[in-house]
């Protein structure tokens, strides 16, 4: 492991996990419900394009409850928010019917393989710890049913009342779970996340899943890599990655 990288994260002895779309694949399993319903409607748009729209919205309607101080309003009615507002988009018609039909997909959400793999083995090292915008009975539901995975502890980050990446989250969970922010590694797929826990003093390690730059910001991750493979190998091994982490080019985060 490179010295430099090895003495900023020694004192690292937990992890923290971002779930949707780092562990769990979002993409994967919620497209599928998409084209089911689109398959009923005389709509050329693409499950791909819907979801695309779905994903950024989602991600807007969670800023804005942090922005107007609405307070965590849910993970899944901001899920459900941003679907409405992407099928109206498109000019496409639903009711409460199809739009429950789709909701249904979140509760079956699939794992993406070098993530559950990877899990037990980290665990034999750090305590590792879920840390999510999902509800918590929501957040217990998947942990058990979808990934049969037992974290240490599972945080929602309704305990702070706000979403990532507010500040209070991390704190907050820093909190909960007795430690120092130093001694806590944040793991996710979206630098945001990454941006919000090194700003609390976290250390950060960016899965690099989707190929994205780092946001232009003046935090960077301690460890970028590709896939949990990689972040194992280097993390608990010492194997330096052979990908190169992208620079930034000015291209907006999922």
């Amino acid at each position: 492991m490179n010295k430099e990288v090895e003495m900023n994260i020694n004192k690292v002895n937990t992890l923290t996990f971002d779930m949707f779309g780092t562990i769990l694949d979002l993409a994967g399993s919620m497209i599928p419900y998409l084209n089911e319903f689109l398959n009923n409607t005389n709509s050329d748009v693409s499950g791909d394009q819907i979801w695309d729209t779905w994903r950024d919205r989602q991600r807007i309607e969670q800023y804005q409850d942090n922005i107007l101080m609405l307070g965590h309003s849910g993970y899944l009615k901001t899920c459900e928010r941003a679907l409405k507002y992407s099928l109206e988009k498109y000019d496409i018609s639903f009711n409460e019917k199809q739009i429950k039909s789709i909701m249904d997909g979140w509760h079956y959400l699939k794992p993406f393989d070098d993530a559950l793999k990877s899990l037990p083995e980290l665990s034999n090292k750090y305590k590792l710890v879920a840390l999510s915008n999902g509800e918590q009975n929501y957040l217990e539901h998947l942990a058990l049913n979808q990934l049969k995975f037992e974290f240490n502890d599972i945080i929602s980050v309704q305990n702070a009342g706000l979403f990532k990446p507010s500040p209070a989250v991390y704190r907050k969970a820093a909190k909960m779970l007795n430690q120092n922010v130093e001694e806590i590694m944040m793991v996710a797929s979206h630098s945001f996340d990454i941006i919000g826990a090194k700003a609390c003093g976290y250390k950060g390690a960016y899965i690099n899943r989707y190929d994205l730059p780092v946001e232009d910001m003046n935090y960077s991750p301690d460890i970028t890599v590709i896939d949990f493979y990689e972040f194992t190998n280097f993390i608990v091994r010492g194997i330096i990655p052979k990908s190169v982490p992208k620079k930034n080019e000015g291209k907006i985060i999922e």
